[in-house]
């Protein structure tokens, strides 16, 4: 039988994951956006597994909102990196600084 356990140590998983994703890697912004991502849905998975193991709805709507969230991070982050590459024709996150001033 899964336990609440199994998906303590999935979501735990998936976090460090996410975070080792932005920490060992700074250069690539599309891989730093899908760590996010990873550490959004660690969350997400939490948040289910909890209210079904407490028998609450409210885990379960929170985690909509938090998908909600991250889908509009999602494209949020992704037009301004399309705008960001037309006009430096680079992705590279060192260049970034750049765009202060």
């Amino acid at each position: 039988m899964i336990g609440i356990e199994h998906y303590v140590v999935v979501s735990s998983i998936l976090f460090v994951l996410g975070v080792l994703g932005i920490f060992l890697n700074r250069k690539n912004i599309i891989v730093i956006l899908m760590a996010i991502e990873l550490i959004l849905l660690a969350v997400n998975i939490n948040l289910v597994a909890f209210s079904a193991f407490l028998g609450d709805l409210t885990g379960q709507i929170f985690a909509m909102f938090v998908l909600t969230v991250a889908a509009a991070e999602a494209a949020i982050g992704l037009a301004i990196l399309v705008v960001y590459y037309r006009g430096r024709g680079t992705i590279a996150v060192d260049d970034v600084n750049r765009m202060k001033g």
